[in-house]
């Protein structure tokens, strides 16, 4: 069986070696294939393309996987409705049914909260052109699976960070980090970790929920992420003051739904996963 990764970068690379190492075939569709890792049988493809490679017939499984090239409404349009639509093309051209098809989104769906809990019930109010975009794409891919013997499943994800994604940490040694005056509340996940959901999700063999909330154990508060990475550089912790806008909205997100599926965190809160980077553990893909 084949594990197809649509969009293979970063986090698509840390998930096809994880389906590698269980055994998968993996195929990893990424515009330069020649950087993959040789546990991946890369192929050249643009998602934005409607001209796109052959599926194997025995794909089990795809992954959408894609990432913006800047952080537009028409880049997000391009990359996300459309890459998910190429993609469904595709299969369907090639006759191709996998188990399940899994779409990388974002919690940024669910907008601000007033930093409440939410979990998978709550209904998505994105508060920018990202959230609403990501929402169109996932009915998307639920209209698609409609009807078929596939299941359509939106791994919605907090900030990811890990190995090359240290932008509080640069902020921080850089002294432009600045602590909210009130409070705000962040949802993140490792890398790895988010990895590891994917395999899972895309591996069990009870039916999948439609939508994931894919976070780690603790949403926290920016302040004390910041003040914990000063604390472990060895800085004075960073000034308080108005900020920038909350990235991803004030909000709590629950991950109790993920946790149910048996997916067990190597970093369950920020203090862990930011230690290990500080510690130099990991690997950046290209």
């Amino acid at each position: 069986m084949t594990v197809l990764i649509a969009g293979c970068g970063d986090l698509g690379t840390e998930a096809g070696l994880r389906f590698a190492a269980a055994g998968q075939q993996v195929l990893g569709w990424r515009r330069s294939p020649a950087k993959l890792p040789a546990a991946i049988d890369g192929a050249a493809a643009d998602l934005s393309s409607a001209d796109l490679p052959p599926l194997p017939a025995a794909t089990s499984a795809v992954v959408i996987s894609i990432a913006a090239d800047s952080p537009t409404e028409a880049a997000y349009r391009a990359a996300y409705v459309d890459g998910v639509r190429n993609v469904l093309n595709a299969l369907d051209r090639d006759g191709v049914v996998p188990r399940r098809v899994l779409f990388v989104s974002s919690t940024a769906a669910y907008g601000d909260a007033g930093g409440d809990w939410i979990d998978e019930g709550t209904t998505p109010e994105p508060g920018g052109f990202s959230g609403r975009i990501l929402l169109e794409a996932e009915a998307l891919l639920q209209d698609w699976a409609a009807g078929k013997a596939t299941e359509g499943v939106s791994l919605r994800l907090g900030g990811i960070y890990g190995p090359g994604r240290t932008r509080l940490i640069d902020q921080v040694r850089s002294g432009s980090a600045v602590i909210p005056e009130g409070p705000r509340f962040t949802n993140r996940i490792h890398r790895d970790d988010a990895a590891a959901a994917i395999v899972r999700l895309c591996s069990m063999d009870q039916p999948a929920a439609p939508v994931y909330i894919g976070v780690d154990d603790e949403p926290a508060e920016l302040g004390d992420v910041l003040r914990f990475l000063a604390g472990e550089l060895g800085l004075d912790a960073p000034p308080s003051g108005p900020g920038p806008d909350a990235r991803g909205g004030n909000k709590r997100c629950s991950n109790a739904l993920l946790r149910a599926t048996g997916v067990q965190f190597v970093f369950p809160s920020f203090r862990e996963g930011y230690r290990s980077i500080l510690a130099g553990e990991g690997t950046r893909h290209p």
